[in-house]
């Protein structure tokens, strides 16, 4: 048995036509919904990115926790454990974020692991002298200046970090494609911003736009022209249909050597991107709305043989390392969360009633597919809250001296496995990043009816679904033995 994860980061659902949008050039993302089972009611748990990739190896939420960072030595990893019983793992990625501070301790878990370079801001090639480009947003910082280094060194498709990775990455299938027992995670950083393409990508979606250069929105209200609007969204869409090319190619290597037999095939994302959606660019600035929080999940399982279907269960980003351990016939830890999705693949047998979703520090959300309620912390209460690491590390610049010497050694949690932890005062991120931004806190709480509104454009009041979904919450809050404070500064100790 085989098993391939292709891993997108920050692709969007509801730009993809199996999910019903049609302005777009995709064809072998219609190619997969054919050869593999379509999950409607997807969400992501731990955000954003390193959050998620934690989810991935240890199937649990872990954002009530604790925010962006590496793996902790009570972890267990999922590529591990099928390391450690003789499942040969390999990644291959071009996600920068796994070589910087707050990003470590994931890629050990495999037997090998390659990285290509080049990707926004990854500090790659060395230029003392260099020229920005005239653009519109982008980061403005030396990541920005160094994201225009490193596309000199690009200029060429094959040279692109896409190329490289997918390149790397249909090696190791034409390398081992007559082996048994491996698990590939073809991991990528497009089409998260900036939307970097050539030339071919962009002619897909030619609109006639003559002003300066606008492919990277920040993370912020839209204040651009309507003209400018459509353009970054055009540039998103463009990278879409690469990564589209590059997904063609996998696709083409399981029917050529007719994979599709003995091998597991899982093409997933950690979160979207709102691209002018609720009048924002980004993610983390607002509220996780659905553009940012469902998510698109296609599944192939060659025991269960199903394809061209879909699937309503509600499932998450912790389903996905119970259902790669299970294929392979390992036991699940009972620290994991998640649920294996064999028999949901069969005939939709759900898995949960209720989702719970959300950052570190500022919202924590739920859904039960038809409602999402998102519970904004107590005015008085936010930054009543604490990291609990055992590596004090986090996105870089986030965990400082100021923080450190506010740690303290204390008990763990269920899933320490007996270890003490650090509390270390902090949660979104650090007052040096500027978090937690105050128009997200000012959103305040929001209840939403996806039935009657599925743009989330009007929220609702509704005691009784509120108090039910306030029930739920702190359920699953404990089933993740959540710490105190969260409660306190959610207001829903009366719960407990």
């Amino acid at each position: 048995m085989r098993a391939i994860m292709v891993m997108f980061d920050s692709l969007n659902r509801h730009m993809l036509p199996p999910y019903g949008y049609e302005d777009i050039v995709a064809p072998n993302f219609e190619r997969l919904a054919r050869r593999t089972v379509t999950f409607d009611n997807c969400y992501a748990g731990s955000l954003p990115c390193m959050p998620a990739r934690r989810e991935i190896h240890t199937g649990r939420y872990n954002f009530l926790h604790r925010s962006w960072g590496p793996l902790e030595p009570y972890d267990d990893s999922m590529p591990e454990i099928l390391k450690q019983s003789g499942i040969y793992t390999h990644l291959t990625t071009d996600h920068w974020h796994y070589w910087e501070e707050g990003g470590c301790n994931y890629q050990t878990k495999y037997n090998t692991f390659e990285f290509v370079r080049g990707q926004e801001g990854d500090c790659w090639k060395g230029r003392l002298k260099w020229e920005v480009p005239p653009h519109i947003d982008g980061r403005k910082d030396a990541c920005g200046r160094q994201e225009y280094i490193n596309r000199y060194y690009m200029r060429e498709e094959e040279n692109q970090s896409i190329a490289v990775n997918f390149s790397n990455g249909l090696e190791f299938i034409e390398d081992n494609h007559e082996e048994d027992n491996w698990y590939l995670q073809l991991e990528n950083f497009d089409p998260h911003e900036p939307f970097f393409t050539p030339q071919k990508y962009k002619d897909f979606y030619k609109d006639g736009y003559d002003g300066i250069m606008f492919d990277w929105p920040g993370y912020h209200e839209v204040a651009e022209t309507p003209e400018q609007v459509k353009h970054c969204i055009n540039e998103y869409k463009a990278l879409v249909t690469m990564c589209d090319t590059y997904l063609g190619k996998v696709l083409d290597l399981m029917d050529r050597y007719d994979m599709w037999k003995d091998t597991m095939l899982i093409v997933n994302t950690d979160h979207g991107f709102i691209l002018s959606e609720h009048n924002w660019w980004g993610k983390v600035m607002m509220p996780y709305f659905n553009e940012i929080a469902h998510t698109p999940l296609f599944l192939w399982d060659p025991r269960a043989g199903v394809q061209g279907e879909r699937r309503r269960a509600l499932v998450q980003t912790i389903d996905l390392a119970p259902t790669i351990l299970e294929f392979f016939g390992r036991k699940i830890p009972e620290d994991v969360q998640g649920k294996p999705l064999y028999q949901t693949i069969l005939d939709d047998t759900p898995v949960r009633e209720y989702a719970l979703f959300g950052q570190h520090g500022v919202h924590v959300n739920i859904t039960d597919g038809r409602y999402v309620y998102m519970r904004c912390p107590l005015p008085d209460k936010e930054n009543e809250l604490y990291n609990y690491i055992l590596e004090p590390s986090s996105y870089p610049g986030a965990i400082g001296v100021e923080e450190m010497r506010t740690a303290r050694l204390c008990e763990g949690f269920a899933f320490t496995k007996g270890m003490p932890v650090l509390r270390i005062k902090g949660g979104y991120g650090i007052s040096s990043l500027g978090f937690p931004p105050r128009k997200l806190m000012e959103f305040g709480t929001l209840l939403y009816d996806l039935e009657q509104d599925p743009k989330q454009e009007h929220p609702i009041r509704d005691e009784e679904v509120e108090e039910r979904m306030k029930v739920h919450m702190v359920r699953l809050m404990k089933e993740n033995d959540a710490p105190g404070e969260q409660y306190v500064r959610l207001g829903l100790e009366a719960y407990l």
